[in-house]
This record gives structure tokens, C-alpha cells and sequence, in this order.
């Protein structure tokens, strides 16, 4: 969580939505970054982090449950990434992960200010 915490721009984010892991426990971090109100998901509550649970499945797709991770290499972990990474997505207006990034940096750069994650 560190090195995540100092490697994030400022970005004007209006909300932060964790599950319950612990590797959130060190949430003040990017909270103080970001000055985003942050939430946690109730326990069980999957609907509460919908798009994180689509990106769950999407990676179910190559990696099963039970799957035993000591076995997976670095290799085919980036190929799925880069997979997942051109894949296209409605919430996305059916751009990928890569364009959407891209808008969004295209119209901040346009506009002068942060946008929101959205079409």
C-alpha cells in the first residue's frame, strides 16, 4: 500500500469505496492524497463495489477459483492484464480500460480540471 499511496497524482477523486481487507488498513495514506471521502463496503454486500466484482469475474475467466497462484507465472499474469487492460467496457461507452484513461486525461488537460470516471 505504500508505494501505491506515493506513486498516485492528485487526482480529485469524490469517493473511495474499499471491501474489508486488510490491505486497506492503511487507507489514511491514500486518503490524505486524494481527500476523497472514503467508504467500506459492508461485509457480503458485492453490489456495494460493482465494478470491482465485474473486474473480479473478468479475471475468474482466466484464474478459477482454487487456483493455485504458485504455479501461475509473471508472464501469463501480464497477458491477462493485457488482455483485461483492451478489453472494451460499457461503463466505459465501450472504450477500454487504456482509451478511458486517456479521455479522461485528454479532457482534463482540455477542460483545466479533474474529471470524474465517467463517459
Amino acid at each position: 500500500m505504500q508505494s501505491y499511496c506515493c506513486s498516485v497524482r492528485k487526482i480529485n477523486w469524490d469517493t473511495i469505496t474499499y471491501d474489508r481487507g486488510n490491505e486497506f488498513a492503511e487507507y489514511e495514506q491514500l486518503n490524505n492524497r486524494t481527500k476523497a471521502k472514503i467508504y467500506f463496503a459492508d461485509a457480503y454486500c458485492s453490489n456495494q463495489r460493482g465494478s470491482n466484482e465485474n473486474l473480479n469475474g473478468l479475471v475468474r475467466q482466466y484464474f478459477p477459483k482454487r487456483s493455485d497462484f504458485k504455479k501461475i507465472t509473471n508472464r501469463h499474469i501480464k497477458i491477462v492484464e493485457t488482455k483485461l487492460n483492451n478489453r472494451p467496457r460499457k461503463r466505459y461507452n465501450y472504450r477500454t480500460p487504456i482509451q478511458q484513461r486517456q479521455y479522461i486525461l485528454a479532457r482534463e488537460k482540455l477542460l483545466g480540471v479533474a474529471i470524474r470516471d465517467r463517459i
